[in-house]
């Protein structure tokens, strides 16, 4: 064992504002090592430009480093890496969080060399000790001086993957190791933070990383009492009065309304009005579950309704139908509550026939606010594990209805890029389809945004909307609402 252990968060190059919502995975980390006597230190490069020299300056006491990272923040964790090794070669560096965790379950899946194995590789060249899945008992694992080379806290046979009852008793994230008041974020003027009330989605979504991941797949929850708990420690130490819940869904949770009843007895009891937002699965959402969220605080929802078309939902394999969906919109209004949808494009088969289908859709039902990303394929989507190379960098999905689509491989070490986008227009898209090129995809995206947006008087979009992931374990789109 070690006497101490530095983690890091690399910066989120890809956002025009990564100081809104922290890191909670490896808080929750760092939560564990302290509460087993391990020194700790955090070293929040999120919004710093030059983080790899801030690095250097915050590590000289530490020989055990560990980084997590999405797959959009891997190009800057592997510029941190070089720049330790530069410096000090001998400490052991770490890499855990959502990109190994995606590139391990591709790899286990791929049957022959491909590039989920070559991804894996290049971690494995790159970095010490790899963690894919949970990392509550995993660091352990990873801190011991014989550690392995690749930790598998994904597998939900192991005893290092989280169970129920596991969830329930570890700490908090650790907050008071950040600066936890330097990340703005307000819901309604209310000085808001996120947290999780559950972890893992048990939908297929194709274009959802994660799908094979069983720590990212598998519902894990905590009793209504303990969430509460966390909500009344963030009032109280931070004065927090806003929670965006991150939870892939909220209502997959069969006790959401008895959370959402507690979250409104909490607020009666300590004299405080919360402001709530989170995200909802639109087959599931009934009105009893939007009664109990007004109560509880919600005035906005979110939901991931994808697209108009019927062919598009059932490629993605979204379970929810576009009755579904216009179904949310109407009882939301019913009770309340404003929607902002989640609208994405470039899947298997999409068309200008398609895409005007998902323009209807949003002329007819009128959300609060919306937005419209070009899909981006994720090592652990469908869209990724079950493509074919069909041509020299190209790689093909074909849904069960035969239509496709195509990617560009990307070397995720090296860039984010395609990941970027802005409000003036700046996007680039890495997929295409039969139909469409990736420069008719991002034309009809950004004529699709302007259409909507003049007519339902919609403000125009203030942050990029392009971090598109629909996995709570990797980076999503960031809602300004």
């Amino acid at each position: 064992m070690t006497d101490g252990v530095c983690l890091i968060i690399p910066p989120s190059a890809f956002l025009l504002d990564d100081r809104v919502f922290v890191s909670l995975g490896i808080l929750k980390v760092a939560a564990c090592l302290e509460k087993a006597g391990i020194k700790v230190k955090v070293v929040d490069c999120s919004g710093l430009a030059d983080y790899c020299n801030f690095v250097i300056s915050q590590i000289d006491d530490f020989d055990i480093i560990g980084i997590t990272a999405t797959t959009p923040q891997l190009p800057a964790a592997v510029n941190i890496v070089r720049k330790i090794r530069e410096t000090k070669p001998q400490i052991k560096i770490i890499l855990g969080g959502p990109h190994v965790t995606l590139v391990s379950a591709a790899y286990k899946k791929e049957k022959h060399y491909g590039r989920a194995h070559s991804a894996m590789k290049m971690l494995e060249d790159t970095f010490d000790v790899l963690v894919a899945g949970d990392g509550e008992f995993a660091i352990f694992e990873a801190i011991k001086e014989d550690s392995p080379k690749l930790i598998d806290g994904d597998d939900n046979h192991s005893n290092l993957f989280m169970k129920n009852s596991d969830y329930e008793v570890s700490p908090c994230p650790a907050r008071h190791l950040v600066d936890i008041n330097s990340y703005k974020y307000s819901i309604d003027g209310n000085k808001s933070t996120s947290l999780i009330a559950q972890l893992g989605c048990p939908y297929g979504c194709n274009f959802c990383g994660g799908r094979a991941a069983k720590s990212l797949r598998m519902i894990r929850t905590r009793s209504s009492d303990g969430i509460i708990e966390e909500i009344e420690m963030l009032y109280r130490t931070y004065g927090f009065t806003g929670f965006m819940f991150y939870d892939d869904e909220l209502n997959v949770n069969p006790k959401m309304i008895e959370l959402m009843n507690k979250i409104s007895d909490l607020q009666n009891r300590i004299g405080v009005e919360f402001k709530l937002r989170g995200f909802v699965k639109s087959e599931l959402f009934t009105h009893e579950q939007a009664q109990a969220m007004y109560r509880a605080g919600f005035r906005w929802i979110l939901c991931g309704f994808e697209s108009g078309s019927v062919r598009i939902l059932e490629n993605i394999n979204k379970k929810a139908t576009v009755y579904d969906n216009s179904r949310v919109m109407d009882i939301a209004r019913k009770n309340g509550l404003k929607v902002k949808a989640l609208m994405s494009m470039g899947h298997a088969g999409e068309s200008e026939s398609t895409i005007n289908e998902t323009n209807n859709w949003l002329l007819k039902e009128r959300p609060e606010d919306f937005d419209c990303t070009v899909i981006t394929v994720y090592p652990g989507c469908p869209y990724y594990d079950q493509a074919v190379e069909t041509s020299s960098g190209i790689f093909t999905f074909t849904a069960k209805n035969g239509d496709r689509l195509h990617s560009f491989d990307v070397d995720y070490m090296t860039t984010a890029d395609y990941y970027k986008g802005d409000p003036n227009g700046g996007y680039k898209s890495f997929v295409f389809t039969d139909y469409l090129s990736p420069e008719l995809l991002v034309d009809l995206r950004n004529n699709l945004e302007k259409n909507v947006r003049d007519y339902l008087g919609r403000a125009p979009v203030q942050v990029s909307n392009v971090n598109f992931e629909q996995s709570m374990g990797q980076t999503r789109r960031l809602p300004v609402i």
